[in-house]
């Protein structure tokens, strides 16, 4: 595994727990060294939590627990409860002891090694893999290193996929204010200055707030604008920020994607995390289960090409949640007018229900098909009066 996030550590465990693998076989490397610093909100849904719960590795670091989302745009305010509360770790110290809880396990995990290039040996069953620490050869190579995966730029290489545009996320703790709350807050009021995506605030342990901003790329946006945006709209809610967030790409997961090739398999970021809302931590623990299941049959059968594993991605309800969050990414963050499908975000209770549901976990929205398209009937008729509603409110 290349990479010891968690989408890397979960492939490792997975292999080891669910498929029976001997933990001497794998060999886990990545160029940080843990703690090492993680851009990321740091909020563990329901999902990732049954993931967590389902590879045996438990939630050992601090967090805080958030019971609802308030939804922000101006003045406007809804405030959407939970059946679960979303807890929110800080990265450094979450991939910390997920690191920690692989290597009880027996899985060698080299801390300051990281991916340089690779080959798959033609004819032979292997892939040579040069490191910062040397080369080492190996059955299958999961690049699991982020949206600057080698594995993933070789998969897209003479593809149409190069030139897809990553979203862009900025993020950096400040000290929480007393008495700002356990809410998770998600303020969309910097659509109106051409952001198409939201800025977050979330509590994290330490007496820290975890602020940031998620930008979808329907618009092209650089650094210093995303800083500008995310430093104003901070303002309403008390934060003022000493100098720039530290930005960094995502992709977005797209279903035709290339994921997979002989020898090697995407997984978390490189893979393509969720265009809505950039989440990355369940998607990632998700998906390495998918790929230790798919390199255990592999193994087994003596085919290690993959050709599968891109439908079983687009089968299993990651990959469903993925593909139906790509699609309402492109409502809400696409070049059109964003208001309309943020009227019906901030105006449909069922719809917030709904969406609650997911996060919380035990609900599959991609299943609830009747559902959404019930909501969407509703705002044809609704629409443009939640419209006018949603501004009046948050012009107040």
């Amino acid at each position: 595994m290349a990479g010891a996030g968690p989408a890397g550590i979960a492939t490792a465990v997975a292999l080891v727990r669910e498929q029976g693998l001997p933990p001497q076989r794998l060999v886990v490397l990545d160029r940080a060294l843990f703690p090492r610093p993680k851009p990321c909100g740091g909020g563990l849904t329901g999902h990732a939590t049954e993931a967590l719960e389902a590879l045996g590795l438990a939630l050992r670091v601090p967090t805080i627990s958030c019971a609802a989302g308030v939804l922000h745009y101006g003045r406007a305010r809804r405030r959407v409860p939970l059946p679960r509360p979303v807890r929110v770790a800080r990265r450094e110290d979450l991939d910390a002891d997920l690191v920690q809880q692989a290597r009880d396990l027996g899985i060698e995990v080299r801390e300051g090694v990281g991916l340089q290039g690779f080959s798959v040996r033609s004819g032979q069953p292997e892939v040579v893999a040069h490191t910062t620490g040397g080369a080492l050869c190996a059955r299958v190579l999961v690049g699991a290193e982020g949206a600057g995966s080698l594995v993933r730029r070789h998969l897209l290489s003479g593809t149409p996929w190069q030139r897809q545009r990553p979203l862009r996320l900025a993020r950096l703790e400040v000290p929480a204010a007393s008495g700002s709350g356990n809410d998770m807050v998600y303020d969309f009021t910097p659509l109106r200055d051409g952001l198409r995506g939201y800025v977050w605030l979330f509590p994290s342990p330490g007496g820290r707030l975890n602020v940031g901003v998620m930008h979808y790329p329907s618009r092209e946006l650089g650094g210093r604008a995303l800083d500008a945006l995310l430093a104003e709209a901070l303002l309403p809610h008390g934060v003022r920020l000493a100098g720039p967030a530290r930005g960094w790409p995502a992709w977005g997961y797209h279903p035709d994607s290339p994921v997979a090739a002989p020898h090697l398999l995407c997984v978390g970021d490189a893979a393509g995390i969720d265009a809505l809302t950039g989440e990355g931590i369940a998607v990632g623990l998700a998906h390495g289960r998918l790929a230790a299941r798919a390199i255990a049959c592999g193994l087994a059968r003596g085919d290690l090409s993959f050709a599968g594993y891109r439908a079983a991605l687009r089968r299993a309800v990651v990959g469903r949640e993925l593909a139906l969050d790509r699609w309402l990414a492109r409502m809400l963050h696409g070049a059109g007018d964003p208001r309309p499908w943020l009227a019906l975000v901030m105006e449909d209770a069922g719809l917030r229900e709904l969406y609650a549901a997911r996060v919380a976990g035990g609900l599959v929205l991609a299943d609830q098909k009747r559902a959404l398209l019930e909501a969407l009937g509703r705002h044809l008729f609704l629409g443009t009066r939640r419209v006018a509603t949603l501004e009046s409110a948050s012009a107040l």
